[in-house]
């Protein structure tokens, strides 16, 4: 089954560039037939001359980072974007999530639709759309909300999973607070799932793991693709008998979105390191795993920084009660294990009801994928996708600066302009507080 990509934005385009380089040339280093073939089929199709063809949609209201990135990918050599198969204007959204989701979108709905349809045909059977976005500034959050809104309408039974990059707390867009608020409240309602990376997160791994002294914007784009890769590309199930996922979409929704109220995914990979160490490192599952395990715990992206001083409490409400949240509680947790040896790997320290709610059993939220082919050129590597309280403290603080900004009525008149009233803003803050309150009762 095939995956559609939507790369909306500046940010979305770079993204959805780096992911799909690192899938093609990963499937193309992949030493099993049956994986390469999986991972080339989900992502990719040939065309007439044989080269392979990334299944996406290129949209932004300004051509220059798109032209940037059909030309990457056609030096590459190995795969290409379709010829027709993306949509630019001469004019921004100018950061304002009201002009994107109020006007470029409405104005170009109709030729953005029919590119989604063509590659839609493409697919000998559709698992889902996958759209790139951020919440920061205008074309990829606005236009891309609205995108998300018209293909639930047009594709109604399909997943639809939203990736978004959050801006750095320091401050992109001096109106990304709203940009965010209005994204996230909209997202909530149409997406199946939401997978979030956060700049500054990304950023202290480039700086601390990866050793890069002067960190562009193309070194962050690569952590998150690496990320976002080791998740998408092809593992076996529990109950996949030895065939690969077919529906990559599909099994991460019913694996971690077990409820509408929590829809917000997180990831965390390990290990990060400079590609000039790997060849003089060596990796065992035991020290992976235990390092994971201790980051989900003390909700930490990174090794850096990890506090080995957290740990769980017995599982008891009561318990619980006393403590009060002092460690990350999750609602589901899916662990991806790629390499050598991987079937020797011990995984039941994650199955520890003390990591969970409550409301399900441990076997019922943590789930293991694996696939005996390394990813990336690390020879183990795992990474675990959190369904957990892991984006509460960044999203309440976006929350919090967004309301303190709209109390004092400040830039509310560029949005009203473009047909956003002060009622739409109330309604996204009750929306997010809502689903504040709901992950805080994780327990």
């Amino acid at each position: 089954m095939s995956v559609v990509s939507v790369q909306l934005g500046q940010c979305g385009n770079q993204v959805g560039h780096e992911l799909f380089d690192i899938i093609c040339s990963d499937a193309q280093e992949g030493q099993r037939r049956g994986y390469s073939t999986a991972s080339c089929e989900r992502f990719f199709y040939q065309n007439a001359h044989g080269e392979l063809i990334a299944r996406a949609v290129l949209v932004d209201m300004e051509p220059k980072v798109i032209n940037q990135s059909i030309c990457r990918s056609a030096k590459s050599g190995r795969w290409r974007y379709g010829e027709t198969s993306h949509f630019s204007q001469k004019q921004g959204s100018g950061n304002n999530w009201a002009n994107g989701f109020c006007v470029h979108g409405p104005r170009h709905r109709d030729v953005v639709e029919e590119l989604v349809r063509r590659e839609v045909e493409r697919c000998d059977r559709l698992a889902g759309l996958m759209a790139i976005m951020s919440v920061a500034g205008g074309t990829g959050s606005g236009v891309g909300t609205y995108v998300t809104r018209y293909l639930r309408d047009i594709y109604p039974k399909s997943f639809i999973l939203n990736h978004l990059t959050w801006p750095y707390n320091t401050g992109e867009v001096i109106v990304q607070n709203y940009n965010s608020v209005l994204t996230l409240a909209h997202l909530y309602q149409l997406s199946d799932a939401i997978f979030v990376h956060e700049n500054d997160t990304v950023h202290r791994i480039c700086s601390q793991m990866l050793n890069i002294k002067h960190i562009s914007f193309t070194d962050v784009n690569r952590v998150i693709a690496h990320q976002l890769g080791s998740v998408l590309q092809p593992a076996l199930t529990a109950d996949s008998h030895g065939v690969y996922s077919r529906n990559p979409l599909g099994d991460l929704v019913s694996t971690l979105v077990c409820h509408p109220e929590y829809k917000l995914l997180s990831l965390s990979t390990i290990p990060q390191m400079p590609s000039s160490s790997i060849a003089y490192s060596t990796f065992s599952w035991p020290g992976l795993l235990k390092h994971l395990r201790q980051m989900l715990i003390s909700n930490s992206k990174m090794e850096e920084g990890i506090d080995w001083q957290m740990q769980l409490p017995a599982a008891s409400e009561q318990t619980r009660s006393l403590l009060g949240p002092r460690f990350n509680t999750s609602l589901a947790n899916l662990l991806i294990l790629r390499g050598k040896e991987v079937y020797s790997a011990e995984t039941g320290s994650f199955k520890d009801p003390a990591l969970y709610s409550s409301w399900l059993s441990p076997d019922e939220a943590f789930n293991v994928w694996k696939s005996p082919v390394p990813f990336n050129k690390y020879d183990k590597s795992a990474t675990l996708v959190s369904n957990s309280q892991a984006l509460l403290r960044p999203l309440d603080n976006m929350v919090g600066k967004a309301w303190n900004m709209f109390a004092s009525r400040a830039y509310i008149h560029q949005y009203v302009k473009f047909g956003i009233s002060e009622e739409d803003f109330l309604d996204s803050f009750t929306s997010l507080e809502q689903v504040i309150a709901s992950y805080n009762e994780l327990c």
